[in-house]
């Protein structure tokens, strides 16, 4: 890979600039953490520092203090407080994520499909989501950016932005230790630690040992299912900053994921061995155990800031990452052999960013190169063995991206109430696939150690890549009445480009040509899929009320989704040396076209101080986000004839309703203080597929958690009991599903014993995966 060769080039650059000015930074400001009761948390949005009222955007921030006194664990606890978002577990695994914001979003993590929802690391884009479901430790503040991101950030991100920002090394030497037991055995331990080398030199890292028991237990293999074992750790070098005009971070971080595979629940018996449906949901009976579950991710970056002049400032952030993971997936959750998916997942990326900013008097702007070259490989086999005695069809699908761009964000204040922005990003992409798919008989592919042997030639072995280029631009208006008030309206444009579907069988593409012979265009064509695109309009209010008590941000968005990619898989025959076998396909289309349209209400309010004791202080924060997502057409394939099923498809994993309310009041108890804190939140029917299943698809539901936390004098210690889901509600995240359904309609279609007929293997595979039961844990932390 290109990335491998280029990580050299990119340590001479980075030592070049180094230096050149002498000093190394990093690339994201240091906000500090200021009260969200009072509508003043800073954030860098805009990649400068504002106030929430101040941006332009629809933005939600949670600063690290917020987030540990409120018990948070990992950043898919902040979809619970955030309209219109969705951060989870991916089905069959514990730390791939799945993200969705406005509707927009992917859930397949196998190589060739890219995120809708970018996910950054200190300023640095994660490419794929293996390893980005990312706890929460040592972070300065985490941002929900919600619509089309690009003119401001290194990737353009089609739905959104996650961007996780960690503690900057403070100048005197710092230590702190953080224990945690509770509820499933949970057992976490957390030591920070930093020390200055001079006055301009700060050294420092953390280690995190996370651990819990399973929720359930896999009843054939008798492991923990749900369970946790993570290591992980940061090392940071520090130069400059606090003052000084250049300010430099190089950090490399680590972790290790040796979790069990996670198992699902079968929700309908088993239709050949007659297994019953178990009653604890939590618990499998997945019989794959080869390969041995683990992620392991780590990565280095190096960020600069130099200050050239009083109004110009030069950013380099340069990254290298790398991912591992194995996972043996057992789609059915059965002993037997029935939809056995062990799979592995390489991905490697290396990435530049440079930005030059400006700001002074009316102007403010940037102007910025982003560069990514990245491997995502991915293998799997499909064992079908109750089909046919040791049928496998086996995928090695290697995706490589390399993009280049240029995009540019500026702003002028034409008074001191009214300022227009303007932005734009040109994007070149190039993906290059390489995939082979071929069938065994015997047993498993010699990848995963099988014992099966080549069955026919193979039914795809495709080498081929594509460009996209494309120019997005971002308009906005602001006008503030005065410096608490802020009105605005925006338009932006968000793109991702199109790729090739790594599960694709060539050997099923149409003779285009009618020779009997499927060309390799015929086969890139079948195996392609276009971008995808949305024009995305938002108008919101942002507002400081009775001398910040009251903190209310409401906004309306309106977006023409095109073209929009749907990943997924199915039951096919492929013929292999004349032979139909049944195997897996994948099926991926431009399904259309899409409107989104909602509403996001934010607040914090300050309801009272001094109500039984002076210094006290009660603060209710609300989020509700409401939105219309419906595909306005949606053309299928059926029995030849392109069909528009619109009416029969939903928007996955986008609940019309998201609300939260957190209400908490801290007061000060001896010398020290107090704080409890109570949320609730509450999430509407939510489907898991664009084909609605009443297995899988989750009703409404609503959570419940709370703490407490005593804070000893000047922050040397303190003591907290968090309790998460306290009513122990049962909610779905995901699933899989493989029955037979009409194709228009997509109505389950039953057998004749009255359960969901198997479309692969014999079983029938509806299983589902369940968010976290009630946990309790207690918390303790020392500073030093």
């Amino acid at each position: 890979m290109k990335a491998r060769h280029s990580i050299r080039i990119l340590a001479l650059a980075s030592a070049a600039w180094s230096g050149a000015f002498a000093l190394p930074a990093i690339a994201q400001t240091a906000a500090t953490p200021v009260a969200e009761e009072e509508g003043a948390i800073v954030v860098t949005a805009r990649r400068r520092e504002e106030t929430l009222v101040s941006v332009p955007i629809a933005v939600s921030a949670f600063s690290g203090e917020a987030l540990e006194r409120g018990g948070a664990i990992d950043i898919s606890d902040l979809a619970n407080v955030t309209p219109n978002t969705t951060l989870e577990a991916s089905r069959g695994t514990n730390s791939t994520l799945t993200a969705f914001i406005r509707g927009v979003g992917q859930q397949d993590p196998v190589s060739g499909f890219e995120q809708g929802v970018g996910i950054y690391l200190d300023d640095v884009y994660l490419n794929r989501p293996q390893g980005a479901l990312l706890d929460i430790y040592d972070v300065e503040r985490i941002e929900v950016l919600r619509g089309p991101q690009g003119t401001l950030y290194g990737r353009n991100t089609i739905g959104g932005a996650v961007k996780y920002v960690t503690k900057m090394l403070p100048q005197d030497f710092a230590l702190k230790i953080k224990g945690t037991y509770g509820s499933y055995d949970q057992a976490d331990g957390i030591v920070s630690v930093s020390a200055p080398i001079s006055d301009l030199i700060r050294v420092g890292g953390a280690v995190a040992r996370l651990s819990r028991g399973g929720f359930g237990k896999n009843l054939t293999t008798g492991e923990d299912n749900y369970n946790k074992d993570i290591w992980a750790g940061r090392a940071t070098f520090e130069m400059g900053g606090y003052g000084e005009p250049v300010l430099v971070r190089i950090t490399g971080d680590y972790s290790k994921d040796n979790s069990n595979a996670r198992g699902g629940h079968r929700l309908i018996p088993g239709q050949l061995s007659g297994a019953p449906v178990l009653g604890d949901v939590f618990d499998t009976r997945g019989g794959l155990t080869d390969p041995k579950q683990y992620v392991k991710s780590y990565g280095l970056s190096m960020n600069v800031t130099a200050e050239l002049t009083d109004a110009l400032t030069l950013r380099s952030i340069s990254a290298w990452r790398k991912d591992d993971s194995a996972s043996p997936i057992d789609f059915d959750a059965l002993p037997a052999v029935d939809v056995d998916v062990p799979a592995y997942y390489f991905n490697e990326q290396l990435s530049q960013e440079f930005q030059l900013l400006y700001e002074q008097g009316p102007f403010h702007g940037l102007l910025g190169l982003y560069y990514l070259d990245a491997r995502a490989d991915t293998a799997f086999d499909v064992r079908l063995f109750t089909t046919v005695a040791g049928l496998t069809a086996f995928t090695q699908a290697d995706v490589d991206t390399e993009t280049y761009a240029i995009f540019g964000d500026f702003t002028f204040d034409i008074s001191d109430q009214l300022s227009l922005s303007a932005g734009g990003r040109y994007t070149w992409d190039e993906r290059r696939a390489d995939i082979l798919r071929q069938n065994y008989l015997g047993g498993g592919s010699p990848v995963f150690d099988g014992a099966g042997i080549p069955f026919g030639a193979p039914s795809t072995n495709f080498r081929g890549s594509a460009k996209y280029k494309k120019f997005t631009p971002r308009f906005s208006v602001s006008y503030k009445p005065t410096p608490d008030h802020n009105v605005y309206a925006s338009y932006s444009k968000g793109f991702k480009g199109g790729g090739f579907d790594p599960r694709g069988v060539g050997t099923n593409a149409p003779d285009l040509n009618g020779d009997g012979i499927r060309q390799d265009s015929e086969i890139a064509d079948f195996l392609s899929f276009a971008p995808e695109e949305v024009d995305s309009y938002e108008v919101g209010y942002k507002g400081n009320f009775m001398n910040g008590a009251l903190y209310v941000a409401v906004a309306g968005f309106y977006a023409d989704y095109k073209d929009v990619q749907i990943p997924g898989s199915v039951a096919c025959t492929v013929s292999v040396g004349g032979v139909p076998t049944p195997s897996f396909c994948g099926v991926v289309s431009n399904a259309g076209k899409a409107r989104f349209k909602g509403l996001e209400f934010e607040s914090n309010a300050r309801l009272g101080r001094d109500l039984i004791n002076s210094g006290d202080r009660l603060n209710l924060a609300t989020a509700i986000g409401y939105i219309d997502a419906e595909y306005k057409e949606y053309i299928t394939n059926i029995g030849g004839v392109p069909t528009d099923v619109a009416a029969h498809r939903r928007v996955q994993n986008t609940p019309k309703w998201t609300a939260s309310g957190t209400l908490s009041y801290s007061t000060p108890l001896g010398d020290g203080s107090l704080y409890l804190g109570s949320t609730a939140s509450w999430r509407s029917k939510t489907y898991q597929f664009e084909i609605p299943n009443p297995y899988i698809d989750q009703k409404g539901y609503a959570l419940w958690d709370a703490s407490i936390v005593y804070t000893a004098p000047d922050d040397r210690w303190s003591l907290g009991l968090h309790g998460k889901n306290l009513l122990d509600k049962e909610y779905k995240t995901s699933g899989y599903t493989f029955v037979a359904a009409n194709a228009t309609t997509g109505a389950i279609i039953n057998n004749a014993a009255g359960y969901p007929t198997p479309s692969l293997g014999k079983e029938g595979t509806l299983t589902a995966f369940y968010g976290n039961p009630r946990q309790v844990f207690l918390t303790g932390t020392v500073k030093f």
